[in-house]
């Protein structure tokens, strides 16, 4: 067999999806994706409770490695429009060019790969839903994820309902870490916080300490 380079994420009991039938499926939906922005589903590995999955390997690591790496060559600036642009036109594709609307629901900088030309790719669909495309509205099991990027209605019912929408809430909250200019926003609040990663911004942008159009200096526009 070829020699492959592959990067495997696996699933703790508390992260696993509801049901072995219901991973399968939306496993196999994902795996038929095909675009640039979206990294490659090689495969699955599935034993009751204990899940993986098997990507492409990318060998630039994640946009948060690279941009809160105080060792990364501090000769090389990423574009932000370039990452925006990707980022979004990867979501586009998910939510509006499959035959079955996916929905993230973990959009975050770890999530998003860099490859060899540093094009941002979506990955890790450990917390994906599928719908069809004239639903807009899925049901969710309690899921395990923290604050952060995460829209607030993900993690608690009293938010509101889950949607693609909640994807495009957690992309608007990367820009603004981009565009914004600072690197620490990541407040890695849990599901029990009262404190989100956008309270945090319209604090700081009232006290001045984010200028809304001077980006961080690992991103040129």
């Amino acid at each position: 067999m070829p020699h492959i380079e592959c990067s495997v994420f696996f699933f703790s009991l508390a992260t696993a999806k509801g049901s072995g039938e219901e991973f399968i499926n939306e496993v196999a939906g994902i795996s038929r994706t095909s675009h640039i922005n979206i990294v490659t589903l090689l495969g699955f590995c599935y034993e009751r409770r204990k899940r993986a999955l098997i990507y492409e390997f990318m060998p630039n690591g994640s946009l948060d490695s690279f941009s809160h790496n105080d060792n990364a060559r501090s000769d090389l600036r990423l574009g932000w429009e370039k990452l925006a642009i990707g980022m979004a036109r990867g979501l586009e594709y998910l939510h509006r060019g499959c035959n079955t609307r996916i929905l993230h629901l973990d959009i975050k900088p770890q999530n998003i790969i860099l490859d060899n030309d540093f094009n941002p790719k979506i990955s890790d669909f450990g917390l994906s839903k599928l719908c069809l495309k004239r639903e807009s509205i899925v049901s969710m099991f309690a899921a395990r994820v923290t604050g952060g990027y995460i829209a607030p209605e993900v993690f608690s019912r009293s938010f509101g309902r889950v949607s693609y929408k909640s994807d495009v809430y957690s992309y608007g909250m990367m820009l603004i870490e981009m565009i914004g200019g600072r690197n620490d926003l990541n407040v890695g609040t849990d599901q029990s916080s009262e404190v989100y990663f956008s309270d945090q911004v319209y604090k700081l942008i009232e006290q001045g300490q984010i200028i809304l159009g001077g980006p961080d200096p690992r991103f040129h526009g």
